[in-house]
């Protein structure tokens, strides 16, 4: 069959749906990758084999005579290539990809891998999204979850059947590539790593003033920033006043990194004081790396925390809250953080691994697709 990834960032696809492109292709499918051209679009057809296909589309904004567009472009691209599956992520493509693929009599799949700010902050524009999931979300075969919260809000808010639905354990992770060292070693200074976008939803100020709380109660720890920066849509910090606060001194920004393991490998605890996520990746691998996590008790980050065994919970949105989980951590002796680690790993090989994903695609890729073989 001819299965479609559709995501709105080439990166995307690269960082997060590489090993599903590789199992799908081992199935005996052909792979298109769909979305709107950057860096990592060539790396998708010579590395991976799969065909890039490019869409315009905008991430951000609401603009209905913008998005009519889109849900056109979708369409004359389904028609044009046909696809058997569409396996839509991210906002316009699950509303608009999911449209254009009712129109073009293409069965779709789609994965809500967290629900971003239009339900973080209550305005019209959520109101307007939530309309549009619930027209949408009326089309596609199968919609996954990658938690219990978000699909329960779906469900109770009337946006999908819950027939429909299904749970996943995030985008899971491949332990076989993420794995602890062969002999546990605390850094002195202690190392704390963040990995995420600038964007304040991500829990970005909370940890620069976090930072500071730490270092003034623990002289010379190491924390760290991983991840780019974004000031498009209003949600993500200025670089100007990102710029500001690094000046302050207390967070290392290492930019961003296609080696996200090499660096989680030298840190001691992984943080993310995310506002609310589908389930993060990057506490996932954390996890099967063997890293203690500091995460916020939200929908997403705490399925990836047993509190108090792998690692610890924090309030959202509260910076003093963080910082005395973090020097709880900090505190702990070596045998502690060691146990802490190990704990992680079972949680990441028990509960998260990928091969739990990607043999829910290729079933549901096999079940929806079964009508259309042969009629391109």
């Amino acid at each position: 069959m001819r299965v479609a990834i559709v995501i709105n960032t080439a990166w995307n696809i690269w960082n997060f749906r590489r090993s599903l492109v590789q199992a799908l292709q081992a199935a005996g499918h052909e792979v298109l990758a769909i979305a709107p051209p950057d860096a990592y679009s060539a790396r998708l057809e010579t590395e991976l084999g799969c065909r890039f296909v490019p869409i315009l589309m905008e991430n951000k904004g609401t603009n209905p005579l913008k998005d009519a567009a889109l849900t056109r472009r979708f369409y004359q691209l389904y028609k044009r290539e046909q696809p058997d599956v569409v396996l839509h992520y991210t906002i316009k493509p699950n509303i608009y990809g999911t449209l254009a693929a009712r129109l073009a009599g293409i069965p779709s799949v789609n994965n809500v891998s967290g629900l971003g700010t239009v339900f973080i902050v209550k305005n019209l524009v959520s109101k307007v999204a939530l309309g549009l999931y619930k027209f949408a979300f009326q089309f596609p075969k199968r919609v996954f979850f990658q938690n219990g919260d978000d699909r329960q809000l779906f469900v109770s808010n009337g946006l999908v059947e819950a027939a429909k639905t299904d749970l996943l354990p995030g985008s899971g992770v491949d332990i076989t590539r993420f794995q602890p060292a062969a002999e546990f070693r605390r850094n002195a200074p202690f190392v704390f790593l963040m990995i995420a976008r600038v964007l304040y939803e991500k829990g970005v100020e909370e940890y620069f003033e976090a930072a500071r709380l730490v270092r003034e109660a623990a002289p010379g720890t190491r924390v760290q920033l991983l991840g780019g920066i974004d000031e498009s849509g209003g949600v993500g910090v200025k670089r100007a006043l990102f710029e500001q606060w690094l000046a302050a001194g207390h967070v290392e920004y290492l930019g961003t990194s296609d080696n996200v393991a090499e660096l989680l490998a030298k840190a001691d605890c992984v943080v993310l004081p995310s506002y609310r996520e589908g389930t993060p990746k990057t506490l996932l691998e954390a996890a099967a790396m063997g890293k203690p996590i500091v995460t916020t008790d939200v929908p997403g980050c705490r399925e990836t925390v047993v509190d108090g065994s792998n690692g610890l919970l924090c309030q959202v949105r509260d910076a003093a809250d963080l910082a005395a989980k973090m020097l709880q951590i900090l505190r702990l002796p070596e045998a502690g953080l060691e146990q802490m680690g190990r704990a992680g790993r079972e949680l990441a090989v028990t509960k998260f691994d990928e091969q739990i994903v990607l043999d829910k695609y290729l079933a549901v890729v096999t079940e929806v697709g079964k009508n259309r073989t042969g009629r391109r």
